[in-house]
């Protein structure tokens, strides 16, 4: 089995991870990046099982309840029920910043 990965594919990687790698770097990676993807092969090893997939720890199928039209939320309490908000809006933190 080969002890190091090839330049190309460290240069890859990084690229893949969106980070600058010196060619020292690349040397160092070569060897680490190579020993950690042998210890994730052997997972590959372990047997797993060949029944059923487990989806659920329970057999009995999900109940849901029947969607209904119902009486119409006033505005005014669901904003006072959020956790932040400010005047007719509800805050809540940012998910997805864009680029500068």
């Amino acid at each position: 089995m080969e002890e190091k990965l090839s330049k190309e594919q460290v240069l890859h990687v990084a690229e893949l991870a969106r980070i600058k790698v010196t060619e020292e770097e690349i040397e160092k990676y070569q060897v680490e990046l190579k020993k950690l993807l042998n210890e994730v092969e052997k997972i590959n090893e372990v047997k797993g099982y060949d029944d059923d997939i487990l989806i659920a720890c329970w057999n009995e199928s999900t109940k849901l309840r029947k969607d209904e039209q119902g009486e119409m939320l006033n505005p005014k309490e669901v904003i006072e029920n959020a956790p932040r908000h400010s005047g007719n809006y509800i805050e809540v933190p940012v998910v997805i910043k864009e680029e500068e």
